[in-house]
């Protein structure tokens, strides 16, 4: 297996690419359907969250800094149990970056490119995912480092042609909501943003070259990209009001489409298809990372290569089955999701941190 070191900078790099992810275009309709005008209001509060659930990985990354997610778990719960919960971890991985992959063929094939079969978008954005993990995660650092000064120039010029549409009445008046929407509105935020950071420990800190340096990045990716979402969100509202927000499905891509500046620079939503196909890819990449280094510890091999192109083939079929239809995705993503990661990405490294205490503090060794 490689042993490739990276730097805290470039960790940081790829936390807020990941932590914006999907999220810049899905989440400002889900969280204002919750919150309404207070949507982002909602969104600061989950950064806050998240910060806490970061505190919590990094915690459980410190105490076993020479280890990935899948090597903790099987040295924490023993060579039986911890096997079973890598696999689901695996099984995890997989399913969520099937989801991911189909959530770029709805996007292109509804939005940009109709006559395209949903296959072929899958099939090629699925080779560059296996080509990326074949590479190492040395070559996906410096394709995020490439990438990233693109993303942020791109969001800039977003921000800059949307701005004079801005309409302070759209989020007025603010803090006119009910505690339990404004809860939900949280819970669904933390779920698609901060939760699904618990895959950074097959990263953090084991290929990282500075441990004190990779937590500063750690919550200042996170912060970073949370607050560009927060803007995302906030512009949303200020310039398509709560309710058109609400009805569609992508509203970022909707607020590219009405830009104007002077009437010179008008439908710009290339750019934020650019910006997310940018975020998302990594997003994709890690959780694929997860789910091939994962499954080669398992097994013990020497190198992960050979699971990328078997992996990659049953990650386009997953892509095509794991939605029926748009509607299917938009209710899982509203009811399911949040339960669903909470049991990874909040009470795995819970218990894991209480087991690998007790166990220290008993001196119990045994295999469960």
């Amino acid at each position: 297996m490689d042993n490739i070191k990276i730097s805290s900078r470039q960790f940081l790099i790829l936390v807020i690419l990941y932590t914006i992810g999907t999220a810049i275009l899905i989440i400002p309709s889900s969280i204002t359907q919750e919150a309404r005008q207070d949507a982002w209001i909602a969104a600061i509060i989950g950064i806050g969250f998240g910060l806490l659930l970061v505190m919590l990985y990094i915690a459980l990354g410190n105490m076993f800094p020479n280890m990935t997610l899948i090597e903790m778990v099987e040295h924490i719960l023993g060579k039986w149990v911890g096997k079973i919960v890598s696999i689901a971890l695996i099984c995890f991985a997989l399913t969520t970056s099937g989801e991911l992959l189909y959530f770029i063929g709805e996007f292109i094939t509804t939005q940009m490119m109709t006559e395209t079969p949903i296959e072929a978008i899958h099939i090629l954005f699925a080779f560059i995912v296996v080509m990326g993990i074949r590479y190492g995660l040395e070559t996906i650092i410096r394709s995020a480092e490439l990438l990233f000064p693109w993303f942020i120039f791109l969001f800039i010029i977003l921000v800059v042609l949307i701005a004079p549409q801005i309409e302070v009445e759209n989020i007025q008046p603010v803090l006119d909501i009910q505690l339990k929407p404004l809860i939900r509105a949280i819970l669904l935020f933390t779920g698609v943003v901060a939760l699904p950071l618990f895959v950074f420990l097959m990263i953090f800190p084991v290929s990282i070259n500075k441990s004190k340096q990779a937590k500063k990045a750690f919550f200042l990716g996170f912060s970073i990209g949370g607050m560009l979402l927060v803007i995302i969100i906030a512009l949303s509202l200020l310039v398509l009001g709560v309710e058109t927000t609400i009805r569609q499905v992508y509203p970022s891509y909707a607020l590219a489409k009405i830009a104007n500046l002077a009437n010179f620079m008008q439908r710009i939503e290339a750019i934020v298809a650019f910006i997310w196909i940018i975020t998302i890819y990594f997003r994709v990449l890690v959780y694929f990372y997860l789910t091939v280094i994962g499954l080669a510890q398992i097994l013990n091999l020497k190198s992960y290569r050979p699971l990328t192109l078997p992996l990659g083939m049953i990650l386009v079929n997953v892509s095509l089955i794991v939605h029926p239809n748009t509607a299917h995705s938009i209710e899982y993503n509203l009811k399911t999701w949040v339960p669903y990661i909470s049991i990874y990405g909040l009470f795995l490294p819970l218990l894991l941190i209480v087991i690998a205490k007790i166990r220290k503090k008993t001196g119990k060794n045994q295999n469960f």
